[in-house]
């Protein structure tokens, strides 16, 4: 998937396998530069697990999964750098309902990157005439965050004080998004 700046990636087994090795083995198998920073703080071990097993088990998934956020080079000629992560936490429900999230790495935050990443997955998903609302979460103290949810075109729907986390859906029947 390809926006303005971006390039997003389909995790693959062999990228998962790559993340269990380091960030070099990353590098390789995506062709990219990755930061010292690397990985983002939300995306954990657990995840990578997550997405291999899903992988394994339906290899027609990755569409539904995580994507290597990888910003193409000014040039054109530089290795593209990788920035983060976004994608699906799973398929579609039977009821239409689609879970997204992303991470990007702290050098590149506040340029609009995640903002893209976002918008690019909204895009995806509903593409897929099943999907009737695709939902994000995020704590209230992140407002940058809860900042690109809102530009996307997401509205809050609940907040759980006790663990400060919000909920955002964006529902088919949204008007559309104004451009970025």
């Amino acid at each position: 998937m390809v926006t303005e700046r971006l390039r997003l990636v389909p995790a693959t087994i062999a990228l998962c396998d790559a993340e269990v090795r380091g960030a070099d083995f990353v590098a390789r198998t995506l062709g990219a530069t990755v930061p010292d920073s690397w990985p983002p703080p939300v995306f954990e071990p657990d995840d990578v697990a997550r997405v291999r097993q899903q992988l394994v088990a339906d290899p027609t998934a990755s569409r539904w999964t995580l994507y290597y956020v990888l910003r193409q080079s000014e040039s054109g000629t530089a290795a593209p750098a990788l920035i983060g992560i976004a994608g699906f936490i799973a398929p579609p429900t039977r009821d239409g309902i689609v879970e997204i999230g992303y991470a990007i790495v702290p050098q590149h935050q506040r340029q609009g990157f995640a903002t893209e990443a976002v918008n690019a997955l909204l895009e995806l998903a509903l593409t897929d005439a099943s999907v009737r609302v695709v939902v994000a979460t995020a704590y209230v103290d992140l407002h940058p965050s809860i900042r690109v949810l809102q530009k996307a075109g997401f509205s809050e729907t609940a907040y759980t004080p006790a663990t400060g986390l919000m909920r955002f859906e964006y529902r088919r029947s949204t008007p559309p998004r104004p451009a970025a």
